[in-house]
C-alpha cells in the first residue's frame, strides 16, 4: 500500500518490528498473523489457523511458523526467528532490509550479494497459506532450507511434547503431508518446484516463547514439533511458491499461477477507505454458504449478537452496498440466537440493538414496510420478552424502565472479570439499556397500526418511560446523565453509555439535555482514537491499556477509548450540528488512517489507550471498529450531499 509507511531502519529493530502485525484472513474463517518479521509474539500467532468443523469450527492453528535457510559455497544463513525465554535464536531479522504490505506483505533480505524476498497471501475462498520465494539476486546457486513449525491445537491453547503427536507422514505431489491429532485436518506442505526433497528429520523445539504473552502474564511457553526440512536449488531470478492447506493437496504444479492470480483479485489500494472496504469484506465469514460477521481477529469470536448487531450496517450497507447481504447475516444472526433474543442472556441490551440495525436499514433505503413485515415480528417478540416473569436477569418495572441484576455478573458491554468479580458489574437501571428499550418500543409502534393488540398496550408504556426516563437518570448539578440507578441512587461516574441516551432516533430527553451530555463528553471523554470509558477526573481512572491480565482489565471499561464509540458520538453531533461537523468527523477519522501501519498492518484495532499518545490495543482487526468508520464516512457523505 502506497500510503503505508515503514521505517526502513527501524525493520531490524524488534522493538519497532514485534509491535506490527500482518493479519489476513478470508471467507472460509482460516487466517494468517505474525509479526512484519514473521516472528511469532502471541499464542494466536501462526502462519495457518483453520476451523475444524470436528471440533465445532472453531480455529485451530496448524503452521506455526516456517524458517528459510540459505545456503551459498557452503555457508549458512539462517533467516528465521524464534524467541526463547529473553533469547531470540536464530536472528534473520538482521538481514531484513524492507518491508511493504501492498497488496500483500512483503519482506526483503539482503546477505552480502544475495537479495532475498517472500511474499505471503492466503487464498480467498481456501484454507490455504502460499508464500511465494524470489532470489532477485545472488552471485551462484543457492539452496533454500524450509523447515515448518507444526502445532496442531486450538488458538487460544499452547501445546507441549507429547507421546500422542503422530510423527508420521504421508508423500503428496511436491512435499508431505502431516496429522498430528485425531480429528485434525491433514496438513499438506507442498511446493511449485518438483526438484524439491522433503528430509524426514522429527525433532520437537521446545520452549519457543511468545513475548506479549509473558508480557501480559499469561502462560507464554510451548513446544512445536518439526517434522524435517524440504530442500530446493535455485539460481539467480528463480521464484518458488511453497503451500500450506487443509484438506486435500492441491495441485503443486499450479501453485505459481495460483498465487498470482491471488495476489491480483486483492488488487491495489488506492484510498483509505478502499483499506475500510478490505477490512470489512475479510470480516464476513462464509461457511458452506452461511454468513456471519468475525467480532475480531485474531482471538474473538464469530456470530455474535452484539458485535453483528452494531456491526451489520456499517460492513454491509455502508461499506459494500449490498442489501441481501445484510439481510441473509441477520437472518442468520436470528436463527443462531433464539434463546438470547426470547429468554436468556448475559448481554441485557443486545437483543435490542435489533431495532437500531433495523432503522439504519431503512436510513440506507429500505422500504419501511418491507423491512417491518419481514422482521417486525421478531422485535416484537424482542420486546415482549422484556416484561416481568420472562426473563431472570431483567425485566421492566412499574415505571416503564427495565431492572438489569444477576449478583455478579455484568450484564452490559462493559463485562470485564478479574478473578471473577465483575469490574463494572452496574445492576439496577442502565442507562443505555433503557435508551435503547425505549427506541425499540418507538420504532415499533410507528410501524404497527394504531388499531392493534401490540400498540394499544405498549403506547400506554412507551408514555410511562417518557414521563420517567429523564427525571431518574438526568443530574442538572452535573449536567449529565447517570451512569445507572440502583436503590442507592444515582452512579454518577462520567461514561460514554448515555450518548446512546442522545443520538437514537427515538430518545426521551429534552434538546438541553442533549446540549449539556455532548458539552460534558467533548470536554472529558472525546479522543482522536475513541471514547473514554471514564473521564480522567475518576479516581478509578485507567488511562493506559497495559500491563498484567488485571492491569489491562481495570482499564478496558476504566478509561480505553473505544472507537466504536464514535459512531454514537457523530450520530448525535449531526443531529446537533447537522453539516457543520463534517470537518469535526473527518478530523476524527484521519486519526486511523495514520495507525494503519503500526498495531495490525492495514487494520482497525478494537481500543486504545485513554492516555496520549493513544496507543492501539485489543483485537488488531475490530469489526466494530471498521464498521463505525464506516458509518461515519456515510454519514459525512449524507450530510455533505443535504
Amino acid at each position: 500500500m502506497a500510503f503505508l509507511k515503514f521505517n526502513k531502519s527501524e525493520l531490524v529493530n524488534l522493538s519497532y518490528s514485534l509491535k506490527r502485525e500482518i493479519m489476513l484472513a478470508n471467507k472460509s474463517g482460516a487466517f494468517c498473523n505474525t509479526s512484519i518479521v514473521t516472528c511469532n509474539t502471541r499464542r494466536y500467532h501462526g502462519l495457518l489457523a483453520v476451523p475444524v468443523e470436528a471440533f465445532g469450527g472453531y480455529r485451530y492453528l496448524l503452521l506455526s511458523s516456517l524458517d528459510e535457510s540459505l545456503t551459498l559455497r557452503g555457508k549458512r544463513f539462517n533467516l528465521g526467528i524464534h524467541c526463547y525465554g529473553d533469547v531470540y535464536e536464530p536472528r534473520g531479522h538482521k538481514y531484513i532490509v524492507d518491508f511493504d504490505a501492498d497488496p500483500v506483505p512483503c519482506v526483503t533480505y539482503k546477505i552480502g550479494e544475495i537479495v532475498f524476498r517472500k511474499k505471503i497471501a492466503l487464498s480467498p475462498d481456501a484454507c490455504q497459506v502460499m508464500i511465494q520465494y524470489e532470489l532477485v539476486n545472488a552471485p551462484a546457486k543457492v539452496k533454500l532450507e524450509l523447515k515448518p513449525f507444526l502445532a496442531f491445537r486450538n488458538v487460544h491453547a499452547l501445546t507441549s511434547e507429547n507421546e500422542a503427536a503422530r510423527q508420521d507422514f504421508t508423500p503428496v505431489q511436491n512435499g508431505a503431508a502431516f496429522c498430528m491429532y485425531e480429528g485434525f485436518p491433514q496438513l499438506n506442505l507442498q511446493l511449485s518446484a518438483s526438484a524439491s526433497v522433503f528430509k524426514f528429520a522429527p525433532t520437537w523445539y521446545k520452549g519457543v516463547t511468545y513475548s506479549d504473552e509473558m508480557r501480559r502474564g499469561f502462560d507464554c511457553r510451548e513446544d512445536l514439533w518439526v517434522p524435517g526440512s524440504f530442500e530446493v536449488e535455485l539460481k539467480s531470478g528463480d521464484t518458488l511458491v511453497f503451500s500450506a492447506s487443509a484438506g486435500e493437496p492441491v495441485n503443486a504444479a499450479g501453485l505459481k499461477r495460483r498465487f498470482n492470480t491471488t495476489v491480483d483479485q486483492i488488487g491495489p489500494i488506492n484510498s483509505f477507505q478502499d483499506q475500510l472496504l478490505r477490512q470489512a469484506d475479510t470480516l464476513i465469514r462464509n461457511d458452506g454458504g452461511r454468513k456471519r460477521i468475525v467480532a475480531g481477529y485474531s482471538w474473538l469470536y464469530t456470530g455474535l449478537l452484539r458485535e453483528t448487531l452494531f456491526s451489520l450496517a456499517g460492513l454491509t450497507l455502508y461499506g459494500k452496498n449490498d442489501p441481501k447481504e445484510f439481510e441473509e447475516i441477520l437472518d442468520n444472526l436470528i436463527a443462531d440466537n433464539q434463546e438470547r433474543l426470547s429468554s436468556r442472556t448475559t448481554q441485557v441490551e443486545a437483543p435490542l440493538f435489533l431495532a437500531v440495525t433495523l432503522q439504519q436499514y431503512i436510513a440506507y433505503g429500505a422500504k419501511p414496510k418491507d423491512v417491518w413485515a419481514k422482521y417486525g415480528p421478531v422485535l416484537k417478540a424482542v420486546i415482549e420478552s422484556y416484561l416481568p416473569g420472562k426473563r431472570q436477569e431483567v425485566a421492566m418495572q412499574p415505571n416503564g424502565l427495565l431492572w438489569a441484576q444477576k449478583d455478579g455478573v455484568a450484564l452490559t458491554w462493559m463485562n470485564a472479570y478479574i478473578n471473577g468479580r465483575a469490574v463494572t458489574e452496574r445492576a439496577g437501571y442502565q442507562v443505555e439499556t433503557n435508551a435503547l428499550w425505549y427506541n425499540a418500543i418507538a420504532f415499533a409502534l410507528e410501524n404497527e397500526k394504531k388499531t392493534g393488540a401490540f400498540y394499544k398496550k405498549w403506547i400506554t408504556i412507551k408514555e410511562i418511560i417518557e414521563n420517567n426516563f429523564q427525571p431518574l437518570f438526568w443530574n442538572a448539578d452535573l449536567g449529565f446523565l447517570a451512569d445507572y440507578v440502583d436503590n442507592a441512587g444515582q452512579h454518577l461516574e462520567l461514561r460514554p453509555n448515555q450518548l446512546w441516551a442522545v443520538s437514537l432516533d427515538h430518545r426521551c430527553v429534552d434538546d438541553e439535555v442533549v446540549s449539556e451530555v455532548m458539552r460534558v463528553v467533548n470536554a472529558e471523554l472525546v479522543t482522536r482514537r475513541g471514547i473514554r470509558t471514564l473521564s480522567p477526573r475518576d479516581i478509578r481512572y485507567k488511562g493506559v491499556y497495559e500491563g498484567t491480565q488485571l492491569q489491562r482489565d481495570e482499564a478496558y471499561h476504566n478509561g480505553s477509548a473505544w472507537p466504536f464509540l464514535l459512531a454514537q458520538y457523530c450520530y448525535a453531533s449531526f443531529g446537533m450540528m447537522g453539516a457543520n461537523f463534517i470537518g469535526r468527523a473527518e478530523w476524527l477519522t484521519e486519526g486511523f488512517y495514520e495507525d494503519l501501519s503500526m498495531h495490525g498492518v492495514g487494520c482497525f484495532s478494537e481500543l486504545y489507550d485513554g492516555d496520549p499518545p493513544h496507543e492501539a490495543h485489543g483485537a488488531i482487526s475490530s469489526a466494530m471498529t471498521t464498521a463505525a468508520l464506516l458509518n461515519i464516512n456515510w454519514l459525512i457523505d449524507k450530510y455533505r450531499e443535504d
